[in-house]
């Protein structure tokens, strides 16, 4: 019966779980924002980590960046020591842009919703015309 999850699934789940505990509690950078890790890509031979972070102030988003590549080597080692693996994989941190993208097509869909709503509303409201229209048939039904 085959595993569920590949060897490098686990291996990067436990490292995202590991890398927010360490900038939780061990860098004590000011530089550094509100920052969140989304997901971690390993390479098949565990030996390199792309790491996609997602930053709550955009004005904070590449200090932060800036501050976890420059810690780069402290958290490796930190890694090193809680994971239990031969090698601890070198970590490049990358933004993560998807919340941000999905806000903005979220705001597009919701636009796209309400120029509907107000054409159905423009369509179904009966103009000056088409009730004047309506008055002359019923003239002409009440006279035959």
């Amino acid at each position: 019966m085959p595993r569920e999850f590949t060897r490098s699934q686990r291996m990067a789940e436990q490292l995202r779980r590991e890398l927010a505990e360490i900038v939780r509690c061990e860098i004590k950078d000011p530089r550094l924002g509100f920052s969140s890790f989304t997901e971690v890509k390993l390479s098949r031979d565990l030996s390199h980590a792309i790491v996609y972070c997602s930053v709550l102030d955009p004005q904070q988003q590449q200090e932060t960046l800036d501050t976890l590549n420059r810690a780069n080597g402290f958290i490796r080692k930190l890694i090193a020591h809680r994971i239990h693996a031969r090698t601890a994989p070198t970590i490049k941190f990358v933004l993560d842009d998807s919340v941000t993208r999905g806000a903005a097509m979220d705001k597009l869909i919701n636009q796209a919703i309400n120029s509907d709503r107000l054409h159905e509303k423009q369509a179904h409201t009966p103009t000056d015309d088409a009730v004047a229209a309506a008055e002359n048939v019923d003239t002409e039904i009440s006279k035959n």
